[in-house]
Order: structure tokens, then C-alpha cells, then sequence
């Protein structure tokens, strides 16, 4: 990859490729997944949920598509109770057609079902960060009480993320999901199985 800063993406970090201080092996195998995470999240525990946090027309979060207000969609996916992924969603246009109105109605239904099981959705590239505690999706974890402020004598804790566009047809919405530390609950949950 080239890493002369020409796009947004760029300046803020987002890579197409993990570089610099690299995840676990673990946790890299979930950044890198390639189909559903509602589907492998299904897999590794007994109970699924979506949480919804909130959804509407907002600012989104991030350096996505500038400060306008847009269809955003935030929700936690969670494993048994705890919330192991957050999802912070957003639309490319304030009127997106038939994804719009899907996205409008998922309730508390995964995204993810959506995106894997429609024939026309075409994803496009998958880039990764390890989220600076200054960056306003770290902030947002930190607002829901999602992760817990650490006493400066303790270490934060390191948060990876990713995104992608899926793209239907003149319309695509950006998923940005953020693997929160007891990710590393379900693979407890496969060696007690």
C-alpha cells in the first residue's frame, strides 16, 4: 500500500492492510472475516442479541462522509449478556431508495443478516485502525459505558475496528465495527464446548 496520504482515509489512519503494532492472532482472524460477524458471533455463544443504542438522522461519528446529518444506525452485538462488537452504521444519502427503507426497519434485527443474505449487495474493500483514545468512536464506547475509563496508572485498552462500504445498486451504507476486549470471551466459550 502506498502510505502517502491522498485520501480522508488516509490522513486518518484507516489502512487496507493491518501494519504497525499488529492485533492477536485471535482477534485478527475476526478482523479479517470475511462473511457475517452475526453469524460467527451465533456460533460462539449460546444467546445472540442486537442492542440498538440509537438510530436516526445524526451526525455520524468518525471521518466518514463530512457533518452532515444522515441515516446512522449505532448498536452493540452481544454474546450471553455482554456486548462483545460495536456497529456504527451510516447511510450514503439522507434518501438511499429501498436500502433506506430497510435500514429504517431493521429494529433489532442484525444489519449483517441483511448484507450477507441479499444477492445484490456488493461489499467493497475492508480497512482496519487500532482506534487512538482521542478518536470519536473510542469516545462514543467510552459515552455508552461500553469500555471504562482506566485511573492514568492503568493502561487503556487496545480497540481495533474496521470498515466497509456495501454498495445496492446507486446506494451503500458504511459499517464501522469495533471489537471490544471480551471478544476474547467466545473463544473461551468454544474450548468449553
Amino acid at each position: 500500500m502506498n502510505l502517502r496520504a491522498t485520501t480522508r482515509a488516509d490522513v486518518a489512519g484507516w489502512r487496507s492492510q493491518l501494519v504497525g503494532r499488529r492485533p492477536e492472532d485471535r482477534l485478527r482472524s475476526w478482523l479479517c472475516e470475511t462473511g457475517s460477524l452475526t453469524l460467527r458471533c451465533q456460533q460462539h455463544c449460546r444467546d445472540f442479541r442486537v442492542r440498538v443504542l440509537r438510530q436516526g438522522r445524526l451526525t455520524p461519528l468518525d471521518d466518514g462522509p463530512g457533518r452532515r446529518r444522515l441515516p446512522v444506525r449505532e448498536v452493540l452485538l452481544e454474546c450471553d449478556g455482554v456486548p462483545v462488537i460495536f456497529a456504527h452504521s451510516v447511510l450514503s444519502t439522507a434518501r438511499s431508495g429501498r436500502l433506506g427503507r430497510w435500514f429504517s426497519r431493521l429494529g433489532s434485527q442484525s444489519l449483517g443478516s441483511l448484507l450477507f443474505t441479499h444477492a445484490g449487495f456488493r461489499r467493497a474493500k475492508i480497512e482496519f485502525l487500532r482506534l487512538p483514545q482521542r478518536h470519536p468512536l473510542y469516545r462514543r464506547l467510552l459515552a455508552c459505558a461500553v469500555i471504562a475509563k482506566k485511573p492514568r496508572t492503568e493502561v487503556e485498552p487496545v480497540i481495533w475496528a474496521r470498515r466497509s462500504r456495501h454498495h445496492l445498486g446507486q446506494s451503500s451504507v458504511l459499517v464501522t465495527e469495533v471489537f471490544l476486549p471480551t471478544i476474547e470471551m467466545l473463544e473461551a466459550f468454544d474450548s468449553q464446548q
